[in-house]
């Protein structure tokens, strides 16, 4: 025979296993490759996660600064004394005029001040917690649902504040309180936790009847202050000598006179129960400093005074 190359015969079983096996290494090589290279690249997706809210996180936290809730007493000076605020009263006045207003002097309990100057310590970034398996879709979307009421809530928190505080300085509004509960005669003393300052009575050429017509408490600006009983407002105003002043016509007849008021909150003709709130002390009209002048008179005008002090006690008001 010619010297060429024998072409074997081989049966088709075989021929057709051949191919099979030459083509399935085929497809096998890009699937080993493309699950391998998803086997690298799915832990980088949660490390860039972590990193881009850490970046989001750091700015919010080194931009909240610090607040400040006024007591019954304070002033913006010495706020500013205690809270080391840098540039002294006048910057925390122009930080915080949206909430005390025009006047300076008249802070009230309660408000919310930003002091300037103080920022808050950044949260420390806690390590990233191991990957763990992926929840079922019910688990994983409960705690995210907590989470949004839990932000939701905080959120509305300093709004309602601000609305409380607006609520209080705000001069053409009434100044409301929580109920007091009167005695047994339903009378009250004209402000809580009341401490007697100058009596009633005393003598001196600084008063216009030759004796104090009154009963003083101590009382720094801004204290509320309260119906003694049941009765109509009969002046709301400025009264001279007196400064801002309240007077309310009693159920029994007397009349009660509120002096030296930084707000007033009630008006002429409005009827209040014992115990509500009329208005701010403060230290307007002749003084020489923040308390609440406090009469009883038999009738409306200056020199009808009977001691307050008596009247109360006659009344069950414990002084």
């Amino acid at each position: 025979m010619p010297a060429q190359a024998r072409r074997i015969a081989l049966p088709r079983a075989a021929r057709i296993g051949i191919a099979t096996a030459v083509t399935g290494v085929s497809f096998a090589l890009p699937l080993v490759t493309a699950i391998s290279a998803q086997a690298h690249q799915a832990p980088a997706a949660p490390a860039a996660q972590a990193a881009s809210a850490a970046k989001s996180a750091a700015p919010a936290a080194s931009a909240a600064s610090e607040s400040y809730r006024v007591v019954s007493g304070d002033t913006l000076s010495k706020i500013a004394d205690v809270k080391d605020v840098e540039g002294g009263w006048h910057a925390l006045y122009e930080q915080n005029r949206s909430v005390v207003g025009a006047n300076p002097d008249l802070i009230f309990p309660g408000q919310q001040l930003a002091l300037p100057g103080h920022a808050a310590d950044a949260a420390p970034a806690k390590p990233a917690a191991p990957a763990k398996p992926a929840a079922p879709a019910t688990q994983a979307a409960e705690p995210q649902a907590q989470a949004q009421v839990q932000v939701r809530t905080e959120a509305a928190q300093p709004a309602a504040q601000l609305q409380t505080q607006l609520q209080v300085a705000t001069p053409t509004q009434a100044v409301t309180a929580t109920p007091v509960a009167a005695a047994t005669s339903g009378f009250v003393a004209p402000l809580a936790n009341p401490k007697l300052g100058t009596a009633y009575g005393v003598a001196g050429s600084m008063w216009a009847s030759g004796h104090h017509t009154g009963q003083d408490f101590v009382a720094a600006t801004g204290t509320p202050l309260r119906a003694i009983a049941n009765g109509v407002v009969v002046k709301a105003g400025n009264g001279g000598a007196y400064g801002n002043e309240v007077e309310i016509k009693l159920a029994d007849g007397h009349y009660a006179e509120y002096a030296h008021l930084s707000k007033i909150g009630v008006k002429i003709g409005q009827s209040v129960t014992a115990g509500q709130q009329i208005g701010l002390s403060g230290a307007t009209g002749n003084v020489t400093g923040p308390h609440l002048h406090f009469e009883i008179r038999n009738g409306s005008e200056y020199g009808s005074d009977i001691n307050p002090v008596a009247f109360l006690r006659a009344h069950g008001v414990a002084l």
